[in-house]
């Protein structure tokens, strides 16, 4: 891993790996060290190395080094860092992955922990319970969050969208790109194709009143939820008023090189906690719409945790470890820094904190949140060991379908068996 003074690595925030150093304590003060790894953007990458400095500046004797990585190849080097055993002691943690790997035995356990180093007593029930597995509490929420369909505010506007986009549906949707694409005269294309993104697609299969894992984790999505999810998009392809198709096979896409922030479309997805690092590559102002709604279906969209902080199994220094996991959820320096950018705090204190300080962006998720919360459906369960590698398939299979080499009926009997035999192979 390289190392890196912090000037040296604020001069480069965005590359895969840094360390944050505290320049000015001597060596032999930090005699402790841990290591935090997350997946992250320019804007995260930013907030989170200000955290380690001003947590070092408060904890002189802890070394904390940060290790930072695209979502793409985040998991990749999470799944070679756990079979080598050499995790980071803190790791950030999804929800779809926090039973894959508690089921791996590669995370520890809080409980012991919480009332006495971990104080989270006025967290809300709800984000806390999102990180347990079997009864244990093994994440530690660090912002709840939803999906959002990001959109660029001045298109909207010039094109004379003003559907109501919390209540929208599909066909609302498709005929709002079909507006955007003919109004800007094809500069602007309506959205992103989102053919690939399985996140979008659960909430398709909830729409159609199913979750995409059943209560025993096998695939309950069926052919004809696959089929017609991405038949849609085929569709507003056929009318060109969605991204090119070279960069739609691009995976797991970087924010500053997603349509809204390069300007070529006007609705881009994303999560809700990415909506400060969108607005930061974004040229013009955003908005925050709710994926579109089925007529007549059932609600699609979750709230969940956002994001988690885990202690990993390999971790040495648990006690330095959980005085910089408590410090993240309860320092007001710290959760000043970090603000909303991760998600909406799980503690009540901490969101009063914040309040008098939120910039626009932040109030637009923060209202955001407030509009949404009738609308959504529950969580559903954790998605089983293998969801990953069902998440690979979902997105080359997908691009067949894309690139016209299948069509979204058979590419869809595929992808169920595909993903169903995974589920199976991973139990």
């Amino acid at each position: 891993m390289m190392k890196m003074t912090r000037r040296g690595l604020m001069s480069t925030m965005g590359a895969g790996l840094a360390a944050s150093t505290l320049a000015g304590v001597p060596a032999l003060a930090q005699a402790r060290s841990i290591r935090h790894y997350w997946w992250g953007n320019p804007e995260r990458d930013k907030r989170t190395f200000a955290v380690i400095d001003t947590f070092q500046k408060a904890k002189t004797d802890i070394k904390v080094s940060g290790e930072t990585i695209g979502w793409g190849d985040y998991w990749t080097k999470m799944a070679t860092q756990t079979a080598g055993r050499n995790m980071a002691d803190l790791v950030q943690m999804d929800y779809r992955f926090l039973f894959e790997y508690v089921r791996r035995g590669a995370l520890k356990p809080l409980d012991e922990y919480v009332g006495k180093s971990l104080m989270i007593a006025d967290f809300d029930k709800g984000p806390i319970d999102g990180g347990r597995v079997d009864g244990k509490l093994y994440a530690l929420n660090i912002g709840s969050n939803s999906q959002v369909i990001v959109h660029n505010t001045r298109v909207f506007k010039e094109a004379g969208i003003d559907t109501d986009l919390i209540n929208w549906t599909w066909d609302d949707f498709a005929k709002s790109c079909e507006t955007i694409t003919s109004k800007t005269g094809g500069k602007v294309k309506g959205s992103d194709d989102l053919s690939l993104m399985i996140e979008v697609f659960e909430s398709w299969v909830r729409q159609n009143g199913r979750e995409f894992y059943d209560k025993d984790g096998k695939v309950a999505a069926t052919v004809e939820d696959v089929a017609s999810y991405w038949q849609f998009w085929a569709d507003l392809r056929k009318k060109d008023v969605v991204r090119s198709k070279d960069k739609t096979v691009i995976l797991d896409i970087p924010i500053v090189e997603s349509g809204v922030a390069v300007g070529d479309t006007a609705m881009s997805h994303y999560w809700s906690n990415q909506l400060v690092g969108i607005q930061a590559a974004a040229k013009d102002k955003i908005g925050a719409a709710m994926v579109p709604h089925k007529k007549g279906g059932q609600p699609g969209q979750f709230i969940k945790p956002s994001m988690f902080m885990s202690l990993s199994r390999d971790a040495k220094d648990v006690d330095a470890a959980i005085a910089y996991m408590n410090a993240w959820v309860t320092d007001p320096a710290i959760t000043k820094i970090l603000g909303l950018e991760r998600g909406i705090p799980a503690s009540a204190k901490v969101r009063e904190q914040l309040a008098p300080g939120l910039n626009e962006v932040e109030k637009v998720s923060v209202a955001y949140f407030n509009a949404i919360a009738s609308k959504v459906g529950p969580l559903p369960l954790p998605a089983p060991k293998g969801a990953g590698e069902v998440r690979d398939a979902f997105m080359r299979i997908g691009t067949d379908v894309v690139l016209d080499r299948a069509s979204a009926k058979d590419a869809a009997a595929t992808f169920v068996g595909d993903a169903q035999a995974i589920v199976e192979r991973a139990l």
